[in-house]
């Protein structure tokens, strides 16, 4: 659990500055790492759509360990990707048939995101969910589009353009809060800058728990990240605080 938060944090960090869809894309993935570490369930998943954010989410789940089959239709955007993903082939994902034969039948969790082709969007997610893909979850842009996919039998749609606009609203308004991870309904793991009160004091006075129900699961100084921080741990200005506990908790903090 270190190694993945020590990956999440610094791979949050780079993607933050290149933009808001490859950023969504590292939270997903951190996301469904989570949920199957938690689980305990085989760590498959096969990502259809190799666009910006399907790479990203195929590139951390494989930094995490994971064996992931990635499937694109465009040749020479496989052939770019082969470098740094070991699993990745060109086949039309409409076609059960070419699925099958790929062995997407094996796996247990799908993400469709053809971005380009809602239509085709929509058929792949079927063709998964026909196959016996568990778990079948699908990039939508609109609301609408979201609605429709529900409706096809989809398990989960993200809309990654709505989620981005979410976090930076929640940055905004609370002031020091820098990113999150929710890992349950309003529940998360929040990175916030260490509020002045609490510089210079240890962990233990600032008595996190009993005063906003948060527990420090690590510390960012500088470009060091100290994980698990003891109760003697003492704050110092400029360090960044990464808690575990409910949003609203966390923003209160923040403010």
């Amino acid at each position: 659990m270190k190694q993945s938060w020590r990956q999440f944090l610094d791979r949050t960090a780079r993607a933050t500055e290149s933009g808001g869809t490859e950023n969504e894309a590292v939270i997903t993935a951190t996301r469904f790492h989570l949920d199957h570490h938690r689980s305990g369930k085989t760590n498959e998943f096969v990502i259809i759509g190799l666009g910006r954010f399907g790479t990203s989410v195929a590139e951390t789940l494989v930094n995490y360990g994971h064996n992931v089959l990635a499937i694109d239709q465009d040749l020479d955007r496989v052939r770019a990707l082969s470098t740094t993903l070991p699993h990745v082939m060109q086949l039309n994902a409409t076609n059960i048939d070419a699925l099958r034969q790929a062995g997407v039948d094996s796996f247990s969790t799908g993400l469709v995101c053809i971005g380009s082709d809602f239509e085709s969007n929509i058929l792949a997610t079927v063709l998964l969910r026909r196959l016996g893909v568990e778990h079948v979850i699908a990039k939508a842009r609109t609301r609408t589009q979201r609605e429709i996919l529900l409706q096809v039998g989809v398990d989960e749609v993200i809309l990654p353009e709505h989620e981005a606009g979410v976090r930076l609203a929640r940055r905004l308004a609370a002031g020091h809060f820098i990113d999150y991870l929710e890992v349950a309904d309003d529940v998360g793991i929040v990175e916030l800058i260490a509020p002045p009160s609490f510089w210079e004091h240890t962990l233990a006075e600032c008595n996190l728990r009993q005063r906003y129900g948060l527990t420090a699961i690590a510390v960012r100084r500088a470009d060091e990240l100290i994980v698990s921080p003891s109760a003697a741990f003492r704050i110092e200005s400029n360090d960044i605080l990464v808690v575990l506990g409910k949003l609203e908790d966390a923003e209160r903090l923040a403010r």
